[in-house]
């Protein structure tokens, strides 16, 4: 009896809220948003709350409710977070077009993403790498490349990262920035431990971009192209000879940005375990500090660890 009558409570508030949205009454509706959330809560109820919460946040939204909107989608990813919702496709997806729809303008925005990333989490360190991805695209649509490229780093979709930096290099960049573009890339994923990024970012980049395809390489009439397509190769095959004599023959392209032998000095120690002499080891602190510049605050609550440590291979597809 008191089930039945709580139930007849509950639609009689979702018919005022309905009410409250069509005339336009944003604040009241609001409240009654957060009254059915502590409802539904205190039941556990998750699955009706995550559904109401996700329509609550999209319509307060749609309707340039900015505030109040992204308060309840707050709200929602911390019930995913009770709940225990594992990362799956169906609520990633919903999570990013909720981001795609919180303003840049307002804080609440990068709180939205840093509780969706620490929820995807799960067994990835960084997040997922599905999320990643999803919030890279919402970034690069708003010509936000810095900060797409950031999550692009954590995602395990090379090739449309390489497509937007085509994008970026052709809208942005100096013709004699062609090779600048995809190096600094293929040596941050390798800084990562990602190899599997690493090569279908070179190779979608290489193939794609309109002045390299052309090229019709390797071998590429750019230097520095050969010198990643040769690093790559050194990697996968564990040839640490490899790898030494590509430095010596490639100094100069190597030269033309002072990052470079940073990053290769830790792939050296990363991928092939050539240690850096005692008088270099300093080096070691200033990749530290490369490294956290170029990823950000995406992932401000988790420690880096002394090995850099990223994942080799991207993991399975989520159902």
């Amino acid at each position: 009896m008191m089930t039945a009558r709580g139930e007849r409570g509950v639609t009689r508030v979702l018919d005022k809220l309905e009410a409250s949205v069509n005339s336009g009454q944003y604040y009241e509706a609001h409240q009654m948003y957060r009254t059915l959330y502590f409802r539904y809560l205190s039941q556990k109820k998750y699955s009706e709350l995550l559904n109401l919460l996700y329509k609550g946040s999209t319509t307060l939204l749609q309707r340039e409710q900015q505030g109040s909107g992204a308060d309840l989608a707050i709200l929602l990813i911390e019930v995913l977070t009770k709940s225990e919702t594992k990362p799956c496709v169906e609520w990633i997806d919903k999570l990013s077009k909720l981001f795609a729809l919180i303003s840049p303008t307002i804080p609440e925005r990068e709180s939205f993403l840093t509780n969706a990333v620490k929820w995807s989490m799960d067994d990835n360190k960084k997040g997922h790498p599905l999320l990643h991805k999803k919030i890279a695209e919402v970034y690069w649509k708003e010509k936000k490349y810095t900060a797409a490229h950031r999550h692009f780093l954590h995602s395990c979709d090379g090739s449309t990262y390489a497509t937007m930096l085509i994008e970026l290099h052709t809208t942005k960049g100096l013709k004699s920035e062609i090779d600048l573009f995809i190096a600094q890339a293929v040596l941050q994923f390798l800084c990562l431990r990602n190899i599997q990024m690493a090569t279908e970012t070179f190779n979608e980049y290489t193939s794609s971009h309109p002045t390299i395809k052309k090229d019709k390489g390797p071998p590429y009439l750019l230097p520095l192209l050969n010198f990643l397509w040769f690093l790559l190769k050194a990697v996968e095959q564990k040839h640490a000879t490899q790898f030494t004599i590509l430095r010596n023959w490639y100094a100069i392209s190597i030269k033309r940005d002072p990052n470079y032998s940073v990053y290769l000095d830790n792939i050296g120690r990363i991928w092939f375990g050539i240690e850096l002499p005692k008088n270099n080891r300093n080096t070691n602190s200033m990749f530290s500090g490369l490294l956290k510049s170029i990823i950000g605050d995406v992932e401000s609550s988790d420690e880096e660890d002394g090995n850099f440590a990223g994942q080799d291979t991207c993991p399975p597809e989520l159902d």
